[in-house]
This record gives structure tokens, sequence and C-alpha cells, in this order.
């Protein structure tokens, strides 16, 4: 773990390198992903079983992979009771959510006459990754699946690595809307999505997490498909004051530490004895952890604490452009009016960011890598697409045409003058 004092010399350059610095440094995986993309796209259903065999060191045949109704059915039947209503809790209020942001089509008729307008219609098919491996993850399956769901989404096909498929996620997916589930894992799974493989078609979009392998196979096939983003280690930032309780506010940092050794939990705080008890809150409670060799390694390796004046909070945030930002200070309102880049933001000290992994109903897939920048987390908008209408009558078509001829000619394309130029009188 970092310690930085906003009253170092040096301290802006120190902490902007170590907010810069790259977290994670997977193995060269690009050569490895092309191959098997390029031949999951060529052979299809044979490629799919034959890498079944060769990385999940599992036999399948066309008829397994995959999952059937009565699977679904029985597997979502043998979750926990409590476990299954919490599911459908945190299923309602991110559908609600998220029906909130539906825009509204538009058709209007401009000065010059020309009827004008766009209107929304949903993607056909979208693929989700679901991974395996460290967790089941229902709560990956609700955050993708649901707003696919609620955009009116007919066709939403969910791709896991083969093995046994915990309960909680077949409870997820049976309440999201999911309409098919394919044992496939890794690379091969998003190359399937993309180009479709025996059984499994092709869709429009793929989102959801993954390794590596999967991050670079969605980069790949950008383009023949969209993808929701190229997701980097999990991250948080805590600002808080002396008010907290630093039992409090260290859980919180190892909320995101626990996800994995990469990710980043960073705590701005304006009272360096209370940074202390966080600090040392943090140390004493992964001890108690099952994740705690994970959380540990994160908190060593990639961890801070910012000791700084509240007034510089904002700034400070906006620099590290944080997949989530915890604001447990006396007026959180205040201090997120002043933020301008984070996935998510948490306000007061009862909204722990793990409120929004699982039930607020806001999305959890947020923008990580300092993305937060630029791009925003996903949302109904990614399952829809706008497409722009325009009409002229002729009346409308004499007053646009002669600025079209113009400009086509002043950009040298001749047949797009005539295209206009043919259609004014005289």
């Amino acid at each position: 773990m970092r310690r930085f004092d906003f009253n170092d010399p040096g301290f802006e350059a120190d902490f902007r390198a170590f907010v810069e610095a790259r977290r994670e440094t997977p193995a060269d995986v690009e050569a490895t992903v092309r191959d098997v993309v390029a031949k999951v796209r060529a052979e299809g259903l044979q490629a799919l079983l034959r890498f079944a065999r060769e990385f999940d060191r599992i036999e399948l045949d066309e008829a397994g992979l995959r999952v059937g109704p009565e699977e679904i059915a029985a597997g979502a039947a043998a979750c926990a009771s409590e476990v299954r209503e919490a599911i459908a809790f945190a299923a309602a209020r991110i559908r609600a959510y998220h029906e909130r942001q539906r825009p509204a089509d538009q058709w209007f008729k401009d000065a010059d006459g020309v009827e004008l307008g766009w209107r929304w219609t949903p993607l056909d098919a979208v693929g989700i990754y679901v991974p395996g491996g460290r967790a089941a993850y229902p709560s990956t399956v609700l955050m993708n699946a649901v707003p696919a769901a609620a955009a009116g989404v007919a066709r939403i096909a969910m791709v896991t690595p083969p093995g046994r498929l915990q309960p909680a996620v077949l409870a997820a997916a049976q309440a999201a809307g999911v309409t098919e589930i394919w044992r496939v894992g890794g690379a091969q799974a998003i190359a399937a999505l993309a180009f479709g493989a025996g059984p499994i078609k092709p869709v429009d979009k793929i989102v959801g997490p993954g390794n590596a392998f999967v991050t670079a196979a969605k980069r790949q096939v950008y383009g023949v498909v969209g993808i929701d983003a190229l997701a980097g280690p999990s991250e948080i930032v805590v600002v808080a004051d002396a008010a907290n309780d630093p039992d409090w506010i260290a859980a919180d940092l190892l909320s995101q530490a626990e996800h994995d050794p990469a990710a980043q939990s960073i705590l701005i705080a304006d009272d360096a004895g209370f940074a202390d008890r966080v600090a040392a809150a943090v140390t004493a409670q992964v001890a108690s952890l099952t994740t705690g060799e994970d959380a540990a390694a994160s908190w060593r390796d990639h961890g801070a604490v910012v000791v700084a004046p509240l007034s510089e909070a904002a700034r400070l945030v906006d620099l590290i452009a944080p997949e989530h930002a915890e604001l447990a200070v006396a007026d959180p309102d205040a201090l997120c009016a002043r933020i301008r880049h984070a996935g998510a933001i948490f306000l007061g000290r009862h909204t722990p960011e793990a409120v929004g992994d699982y039930v607020a109903g806001s999305n959890h897939v947020l923008p990580t890598s300092r993305a937060a920048r630029f791009s925003s987390g996903l949302s109904l908008y990614d399952f829809l697409k706008r497409t722009s209408m325009v009409k002229c009558d002729e009346a409308a078509f004499a007053r646009l045409g002669p600025h079209t001829v113009a400009l086509a000619e002043a950009e040298g394309l001749p047949a797009h003058a005539r295209s206009a130029a043919l259609r004014l009188p005289g």
C-alpha cells in the first residue's frame, strides 16, 4: 500500500504516476486468441468441441453444449430461497431503473419545411459472457441481461465455461430473461457469438466481463459485432472524513480488493490519524476473509492512502477517474456536484458501493482504467440503436438543394451534386 501526503514535495507527479501505472500485465495472448477465433470462424462446432477438450478438459457433444430448460428450471429451484428472493428483488430494481432511461422517438417539421426525426429500436440478439472460475456471479447475469430484456432484445444468449452451473446463476438467468445458455467459455465463446458455431447463432453485440483471453477476443471481433467495453481490474476510491467508523471504510476498500489481486482501492482522507486507523482496520479484516489472499495482494500492490484536504478531493477523484467513487463525508451532494469523472458515485455514509453491485438498481458494469473520462456504464442505450429519418417535399427540397449542390461540388463529388441538381426546378 502506498501512502501519499498532499503537502509532500512532488505529490502531484508521484500520485499521477501511481494512478496511470498499468495494474495488469497479461501474457501475450493476442496470437493465441487470434488462432482460436480464426479456427472457430472456419470450423464452427468442431472447433468448440476440440477447445473444450483442450482448454477445459471436458468432453462435450452438440447436444451437451446447450443447457436445456429443464436443467435451468431444476437449477433455479435448487437455489436457496433467500438468494432467489434477493435475485427477484434486484432484478425488479434493475429493470425499473433501466426502463426509466428509455428515450423517446421524435418527428418534427423545421423552419424550411423538412420533416426530421429519429426512432429507437432494440438490437435483435445479444450475447452475454458470464465468467466461471473464481466465483459464481448471478449479479453479472442480472446487470447484463435485465437491461437487454428491458430494451426489447428478443434473443439473449448466455455463454459460460463448462462445468457445474451454480443454482444462483441459473436462477438469475431465469429471472433476467435469458433465452438460451451455452456451455462454452474463453475466446472460443466470444468467437462463437460473433460468427456462429453449430447450434449457436451469431449475435449483434457481446457484453459481459472476462479474463485477458476474453477481452482480447472481444477486441478482435469488434466491428463484426458490437461490444460493451474492454474492462480492466475493478477499482474504488473512498473519500472519507474522520467522522466515519474506520471499520466501515476498511470494509468498503476491501469490497473491491477481494475481486482480484490487480484490483485497486484508494482512500482519500483529510485526517492522517483517521487514515492510519483505516489502514490498520484493513490489515485486521483481511485475515478473516475467505478472499483474503487476493485482497491482501491487491491492497499491498495497488492500494493507496492519500491524506489531502477535502477541498482537493473532487480534483483527485477526477484525476483517478475511478470505476466507483464513494463519498463518506458530511455533505456528499456538494462534493458529488464537483466530480466529473467516475463510473458511479455513492453518496453518504450509508451507501457502500456493495449496494450498487447488487440491488440499488443502477448498473455495476462500469468503465475502468480511467475510461470514465470518456465513457459510461452499461445502460439501456447499449441495447438500442437510433435511426435518423428525413423527409422533404418539393418546396423543402428547393430550399436545401442548392446548398447541397454547392457543398458537393466543393468536395469534388459530381454525382452527389447531380443527384441534387436534377431535382431542382428549371
